[in-house]
């Protein structure tokens, strides 16, 4: 069966957004609906994954929520663009690493069309972009398996508000910056959301049992 694609235009709140993952993830569990990848954007909030600490929260006053995600803290922002998806790997070899190498290429091929080099970093997950002589993350990963299907997904910053990462350790990680993509290059990035759509489904084809 195709994998759903849907496009949200309104920001969606994050809790909203995770029951709608969790209600596919059961659906899919039981063959009655299809795979799916959600674009959207999320009001600002910041989202705790399964090994964050208390101590990563530098302004205890933001707006967090504890999520069952792989991964530490982070944050959601308007101008972000937010990729979930639900994805059945009972059908395509219960490969959990194929899946995020495919996630880390489709990024990487996505940001290579506006002429932007970026990269994965051995040490820390997500997609890194090289400035200079300092590695800067332009894009967070975290996601989680349940009885072999995989949800949640990725964030690319493109025009957020970078000071609002300031009030956390972002993925626990506290010697690297955080940028966007406005930040590197000033361009018009409106096709972004086709253009990463393309890639992901492109490499997703490849995922099979």
């Amino acid at each position: 069966m195709p994998i759903e694609i849907k496009k949200s235009v309104k920001p969606v709140k994050y809790n909203l957004a995770i029951n709608e993952l969790e209600k596919r993830l059961l659906d899919i569990e039981s063959n009655k609906k299809n795979e799916l990848i959600w674009l959207l954007e999320h009001e600002t909030v910041f989202t705790g994954g399964t090994s964050h600490k208390e101590s990563e929260i530098l302004d205890k006053t933001i707006n967090f929520v504890k999520t069952n995600r792989g991964g530490k803290i982070t944050c959601h922002n308007p101008g972000q663009l937010v990729c979930y998806f639900v994805i059945d790997l009972r059908k395509r070899g219960k490969n959990i690493r194929k899946l995020l190498e495919i996630i880390e290429q489709s990024i990487i091929q996505t940001l290579k069309y506006y002429n932007i080099e970026s990269k994965t970093d051995r040490e820390n997950i997500g997609i890194w972009y090289q400035n200079k002589n300092e590695l800067e993350k332009i894009a967070a990963i975290g996601i989680k398996v349940k009885k072999w299907i995989a949800y949640h997904g990725f964030a690319i910053n493109i025009s957020n508000n970078l000071m609002d990462f300031k009030k956390i350790i972002p993925c626990g990680i506290e010697n690297k910056k955080v940028t966007n993509l406005n930040e590197i290059l000033k361009q018009d990035y409106s096709k972004i959301n086709n253009i990463l759509i393309t890639n992901l489904l492109g490499y997703l084809e490849n995922l099979t049992s």
